[in-house]
This record gives structure tokens, sequence and C-alpha cells, in this order.
């Protein structure tokens, strides 16, 4: 059974852009293969906890249609899938590695610690822990008994070759002198994320470990710790990391990147997630729009490019209104008032003005920038009217007289005062446009008014 998982830290407001992409990947594989997506909660740095986080990495997912057949919520027979409930567990597994000479406690202060790796940056090595605590486990033991605080350490044979196949980078190699001996538990009793990472994904039984490069460093770290417990190694496969436009990394100092955001700004679900499939991968057709049983039908990791992937909110934002403009008027209505529930829209001018807009918008909050004058009535205008104010009068006059309100007939009333005050009709439409809606740009000037009717048509032309 093919077996794929994403392990999210609760320590920020949601779940990172990036984060979503790789649980994306995990979750198309894991479907393709016809095998079990699974979130694990990694909540043992207790210090960045952040308080609902975890319920709202789950939301977000959820919204995106990344659904996993096993997490915190949905159960699944290899839980708990909250690491802080199965500390137990990392302590046997801890455990087990000192009994076996593979691990050892170590007590030295953080100052010793920082001593150390300052002499090795001066002796221009590699700075890392110099093993002083393993050659004296009795007396470390002794003063553990004693009330001394400790940590359990991965003991890493020196001058080693670490060889492992990535599905997407090919061989890759690093010698263990490179690797320092990494800390398994820390001094509160909870597992660091190699240990848990590791015991969890056995466990789980985990068959594909994919996940963002910044892991590659670490996969050596775990390789050994595989070998350790005697265990069967996942195959690995490690995403690039999606880059600006200026090519550096995805930050939250550059560009937002909690994956809600996305959703409160207007972006739909389906096109964000059809954006970040193109991150490093191409369709086999060059296609770009396609949805997610096409994407689980063509992805391949094979097809998936190492270099770093640029995120572009501008071509994210013009695939988006793709989809609007492909999108069913129905849905695109309950979208806009659902995005402005506080400002409760009227809902039949909203359905009237949907066509109107939808070619017009890129993602759905936009949309009270461009018809927000068919619900409020302009405070400023974008051109000075002071000086039109008889034109718009005697527009007003003669719209009054217009039986059927409809915009073929809003529209031949107002060209027919165009023509007889012999006004060209690009500034006359302009003007009649600003006075009704505050701007220049806007939806189809004779539909708006349809929508707004000739009283309110009216009583904006006169009120200037």
């Amino acid at each position: 059974m093919i077996r794929t998982r994403i392990a999210p830290s609760p320590t920020g407001e949601d779940i990172h852009i990036g984060n979503l992409y790789t649980a994306y990947i995990n979750w198309a594989f894991a479907k393709k293969m016809g095998g079990k997506f699974v979130v694990r909660i990694e909540d043992t740095d207790r210090t960045r906890l952040v308080k609902g986080a975890e319920a709202k990495i789950l939301s977000t997912l959820k919204a995106y249609g990344v659904d996993p057949d096993e997490s915190v919520e949905v159960g699944g027979e290899y839980g708990p899938y909250r690491q802080s409930e199965r500390l137990e567990i990392y302590k046997k597994y801890s455990d087990e590695l000192i009994a076996n000479g593979k691990a050892y406690f170590c007590i030295c202060s953080r100052e010793r610690l920082t001593e150390v790796r300052e002499q090795m940056k001066a002796q221009k090595t590699v700075p890392k822990y110099d093993k002083y605590c393993l050659g004296r486990q009795d007396a470390v033991k002794k003063e553990i008994e004693n009330g001394a605080e400790y940590v359990v350490r991965l003991n890493i044979v020196e001058n080693s070759e670490v060889v492992f196949k990535d599905l997407i980078r090919g061989e890759i190699k690093i010698n263990t002198d490179n690797l320092d001996d990494q800390v398994l538990i820390k001094s509160d009793g909870f597992p660091t994320y190699h240990l848990a990472v590791v015991v969890d994904d056995y466990l789980m039984k985990i068959s594909h470990v994919i996940r963002a490069e910044e892991w590659i460093s670490s996969t050596p770290k775990h390789i050994l710790l595989y070998q350790a417990f005697g265990w069967e190694l996942p195959i690995f496969a490690h995403l690039p990391i999606l880059r600006n436009p200026d090519k550096s990394k995805l930050s939250k100092r550059k560009n937002p990147v909690w994956a809600s955001w996305y959703l409160e700004q207007g972006f739909l679900p389906e096109a964000v997630i059809n954006y970040l499939a193109l991150m490093g991968w191409s369709h086999p057709k060059e296609k770009e729009i396609f949805d997610h049983e096409e994407f689980i039908k063509e992805f391949t990791l094979e097809r998936v490019r190492a270099v770093g992937p640029i995120f572009d909110i501008k071509k994210l934002e013009w695939m988006n209104g793709q989809y609007i403009m492909k999108m069913e008027n129905a849905k695109l209505k309950s979208l806009i008032i659902e995005m402005f529930r506080d400002k409760k829209l009227d809902e039949v001018v909203v359905e009237k003005s949907v066509p109107l807009i939808k070619e017009r918008i890129k993602k759905v909050n936009e949309y009270w920038g461009i018809a927000g004058f068919l619900f409020e009535r302009p405070e400023r205008y974008e051109n000075d009217l002071s000086e039109q104010k008889e034109l718009l009068i005697s527009v007003a006059d003669r719209l009054q007289g217009v039986e059927s309100w409809n915009a073929d007939a809003v529209g031949s009333a107002m060209q027919d005062v165009a023509t007889e005050k012999e006004v060209a009709f690009g500034k006359f439409f302009m003007t009649i446009r600003v006075a009704i809606s505050g701007k220049k740009i806007t939806p189809p000037l004779n539909d708006s008014m349809e929508i707004l009717g000739k009283e309110e048509c009216v009583e904006r032309l006169m009120n200037i």
C-alpha cells in the first residue's frame, strides 16, 4: 500500500502555501496509486505553539479539497496522529537505541556546547558536538539520577558514507563527518523532529516521504536512525522550494504565505491548487488549466523538476480569472454574497450584475470595487462634474420619460441627448458613467443603469 503524509507544525497562523503545495503533491500521488494520505500534527516544539493553529490548518486543507484519509479528526488504525500524544512511544524507541549503544545521554550545558562549537569554527572544522558525554556514560547517568537535566543524542559513526536515492534528484551522498550527534529527546522529554518523524513514518507505514528540499540535509540523519533500528527505508522525494519572482525563498517578509489568506482575498481553491500543481511540474500536453482528477491521472514524481519554481501572484490572478470566467453564474453569485456577507448585499442585484462583471474581475473580492456603486451612491467622483450639471439635468429629464426601463431604451435616450447637445459620445458617456458610479471604469453603463432603476439613476444625475 502506498502511503504518504504531511506533518505540519501548528506554530503559525495557518499552513504555509509551500506546505499546501507539498500536501497537494502527497495527496495526488496517494490517490493516483490507490493509497492513503495521512496528516500528522507535529506539535513537539511546545514553545512555539499557536493556539487554534491546528484547527486552522485542518480546515484550510479541507477548503482546498486536500482531505486526509487519516488524521486527528478522521482517525485511523495508526494513531494517535498528534505527536504530543505519542511521547511514550518515542521514549520506548529512544531507550532501545540507548540499550543498543546507538544513542547516549548528554548533560552538557548550553555554555559548554557554545564554547565547543566556537572552538571548532575557529579551527575551521564542522561545528558539532564533540561526544564528550559518550565516553563517560556511567558518570552521566549518576548525575541524571541526582536531578541533572539531560538530552538523548544519536551516536553517529565517524567517516561513513550515507547514500540514498531521491526520486527527483537522483543519488545523494553525505559523509557522517559533516553530521552532528543530533538530539533525539529534548530536556523537556519531548522528541525532536528527527526522532519523531522516523518513528512515526515507520509505525504509520509511510512508503514515500515526499517533502521540501530543505529537508535533504536532514535525510542522512533519518537514514542513520532507520539503520539503527534495523528498519527498511521509505522512498524519498524532495520537492523544490517555491520562490518569489526575484528567485528568493518564498517568505512572509515579501509575500503572503498563509494558505487561507488566498481564500480570504477571493482566490478560488481550485485555481490555487491548479497553479500549485504547475510548480516544478508540467502537464504532458502543456495544459495550464486542469482539475483534480486530471492532475491525479497525469502526475508523476519523475516529471517534477528540481529547480525552484517561481510563485507569481500575478500569474495566479490570471489563472483565477480564467476560473471565474468559466464559473456558473449562480455559483459566482453565492461566492460574492459570502465574501461580502457583512454588507448584506441584495441577492437580486448581485444576480443581475454577475454577467456584467465575471470577465472583469480576477478575484472575488474585486467585486465591490467594480460593482459597489450598484448598492451605494458614490461619495467621491474620479472626474470633476461641477461644470456638467446642466447636461446631467438634461439627461435626467429625458430618462424620466423612458417608459420601458431597459438597457437599450436607456442607451437610446442618452444618445439622443448627446446628439442634441452636440457632445461627443466618448466624453458624454464618460460624464454619465462617473455621475452614476463615481468611477471612470465600470461594467457596461446601460446595463448597470437598468439594474439601478429609473428612480435611482435620475436622482444620482440630479444631485451632483
